[in-house]
C-alpha cells in the first residue's frame, strides 16, 4: 500500500528530473553488488517505474535475471534519492521507440533497431529521499549554525515512502 503523497511525488520527480543519470545497483553472480551510471528515460512522468535503455545481453542483464533486486540512486543540487525495487530486462520494439532519443544514438551503434538495445525497467518499491532544495547561501548557514552549536545542520527534509 502506498503512503506516498502527490507532494513527496513532486519532490521525488523534481530530483529524478534534474539528476538526470542514476547509480543502479545490482548482485553479481558471487553476490557482490555492482554499480553503473545509466541515463533516466521520462523522469518527469515518474509514477513508480524507472526506464533505462541499455545492452542486453550484457553483465547488468543478466545480473538482473538472477537477482532482480535493484536500488536506484540520484543526487544533485535538488536533493538525494534511495529508490528500491525490482528489475526487468524489456525487449519490446514499442517500448524501446517510446523511450529513444536523439542522445541513445551515441551509445547505440545499429540505432534504435540494434538487436542490442533493450530497456532495463525498474518498479519502485520504496524511496527515500532527502530534499535539500534551498539556496547555497542558506544551506552554508545550516553547516556553520551546526558547527556552532554542535546540533546536527537542517538541510532539508528526509523521508522513506512506500509506493
Amino acid at each position: 500500500m502506498s503512503d506516498a503523497t502527490n507532494d513527496d511525488l513532486e519532490t521525488i520527480r523534481g530530483i529524478l528530473r534534474s539528476g538526470r543519470t542514476a547509480i543502479v545497483t545490482s548482485r553479481g553472480s558471487g553476490g557482490a553488488l555492482h554499480s553503473r551510471p545509466l541515463a533516466l528515460l521520462e523522469a518527469e512522468e515518474f509514477e513508480g517505474t524507472l526506464w533505462f535503455l541499455t545492452f542486453d545481453p550484457s553483465t547488468k542483464t543478466d545480473e538482473i535475471r538472477r537477482h532482480p533486486e535493484v536500488n536506484v540512486s540520484v543526487a544533485d543540487d535538488k536533493g538525494y534519492l534511495s529508490l528500491s525495487g525490482a528489475g526487468s530486462v524489456d525487449r519490446s520494439q514499442a517500448r524501446i521507440d517510446q523511450l529513444w532519443n536523439p542522445f541513445a544514438d551515441a551509445y547505440f551503434e545499429g540505432g534504435r533497431e540494434d538487436p542490442a538495445v533493450a530497456v532495463l525497467r525498474v518498479d519502485v518499491a520504496t524511496v527515500e529521499y532527502w530534499d535539500t532544495d534551498k539556496p547555497a547561501v542558506a544551506k552554508a548557514f545550516q553547516v556553520v549554525k551546526g558547527i556552532l552549536t554542535r546540533q546536527e545542520p537542517d538541510l532539508g527534509e528526509n523521508r522513506r515512502v512506500e509506493l
